[in-house]
């Protein structure tokens, strides 16, 4: 018997896709030519086109339930062929961040992130706990040395007592930036935790229904395999290079991708090595830790320029929204700041090396305070989705 589907519209999802990105979703007439065209849309029920139709009609539950809209890369094959100018990858894109923001909470805070409204409150908010934490840094060193003297093993100043002429340190205290971030990094992994829980349950529910996978059950230990599986596939960019209209953006997003692995690497030996073995910084030029950072910081400043440059010579093929340009804008800003703060130090130009070094930590807050609701999001997602596509055997 043929299955029976009640279809129930939901017009402020399309609404909201059209916001977002996905203003073209009613130019499409249904031609297919997006899913011939994908070079890697799977042969079992391909992607965009069944997509497409279900955004049109509003089906929400339908789509953001589906793992197949995280199998697009959004490479621009579709968009760039499309007879009716419809743009699929945009509309897809669109799609992905109205899915950012149902599965991560609160949804509050994630509709905010994607309401250009609501950036004076973004950057203000951190703007000024970070202005408070220098100001007591600065004013106040003897008082929070005195009350460090009774805490074994620690110290509160974490420089070195000579052979240097500007620390960082010094202006924004080691311990405020930790007890900054590191909560904040645990509240974004619980945000990720709880919402991948639901998000691989409910793509699982839907691959049984549509007949995508041939698993019945979710068996974590083979998704973990699956996961060590997709991991090359995701550092060599594998399924990005097989796109053509815009191969020219894989570089990039390469560069992008490695220096924040190398940047990460970087935090955690510094961290270590800062509270385990007490050896504070600031660091040698000579130091191997310092050329990676190093290293890592000018990849960043150029991959994601070359990206922002790509999205201003493509902006008639490939639409940018303010959901691209925020994260954009910010992984840019994280760079530069990071490198001129830097330089600005060596140059013996304190004062612009403090302030440089504030828009830095803004930075860095508004990329991983808000990483679960942003555009950014969709590397956790897509590794995810690609994870269970061959743990399923999504063909």
């Amino acid at each position: 018997m043929t299955e029976k589907y009640l279809a129930q519209p939901d017009l402020d999802f399309i609404a909201q896709v059209r916001t977002l990105g996905g203003e073209t979703l009613k130019k499409c007439y249904q031609c297919a030519t997006c899913s011939v065209a994908c070079p890697i849309a799977p042969e079992n029920s391909p992607f965009p086109r069944k997509e497409m139709i279900a955004a049109s009609w509003g089906l929400k539950d339908k789509l953001i339930c589906s793992g197949d809209i995280w199998l697009c890369h959004e490479c621009g094959d579709c968009s760039e062929l499309c007879p009716r100018g419809a743009a699929p990858g945009d509309v897809l894109s669109a799609i992905r961040s109205v899915a950012i923001m149902e599965y991560a909470k609160p949804k509050a805070l994630a509709k905010a992130v994607n309401n250009p409204k609501m950036l004076p409150f973004l950057l203000g908010i951190p703007a000024i706990w970070f202005a408070l934490l220098a100001f007591i840094t600065m004013t106040a060193g003897e008082t929070m040395t005195k009350i460090f003297e009774f805490i074994p093993y620690f110290d509160w100043a974490h420089v070195h007592e000579g052979g240097h002429v500007i620390a960082q340190a010094d202006f924004f205290s080691t311990w405020f930036v930790d007890l900054t971030f590191v909560p904040t990094a645990t509240v974004v992994v619980i945000i990720f935790l709880l919402g991948l829980k639901n998000f691989l349950t409910d793509i699982h529910e839907n691959a049984v229904l549509e007949g995508k996978t041939d698993k019945t059950t979710l068996n974590y230990k083979e998704l973990f395999q699956a996961l060590i599986r997709v991991i090359p596939v995701v550092l060599k960019h594998d399924k990005f290079n097989e796109c053509e209209a815009n191969k020219d953006r894989a570089t990039p997003h390469m560069m992008v991708l490695y220096s924040f692995i190398g940047l990460f690497i970087v935090t955690a030996i510094g961290f270590i090595a800062l509270y385990v073995f007490q050896n504070h910084g600031p660091y040698s030029q000579l130091n191997p830790t310092k050329w990676l950072a190093n290293i890592s910081g000018v990849a960043l400043v150029i991959g994601s320029g070359l990206m922002i440059k790509n999205r201003l010579d493509k902006k008639d093929n490939q639409l940018t929204y303010y959901k691209d340009w925020f994260i954009l804008g910010v992984v840019f800003t994280l760079g530069l700041t990071g490198m001129l703060t830097e330089m600005a130090r060596l140059a013996h130009m304190e004062y612009f090396s403090y302030f440089l070094y504030y828009l830095h930590l803004i930075a860095i807050f508004e990329l991983f305070a808000f990483l679960p609701f942003s555009k950014m999001a969709h590397i956790v997602y897509r590794l995810t989705a690609m994870t269970y596509a061959d743990y399923g055997n999504r063909k």
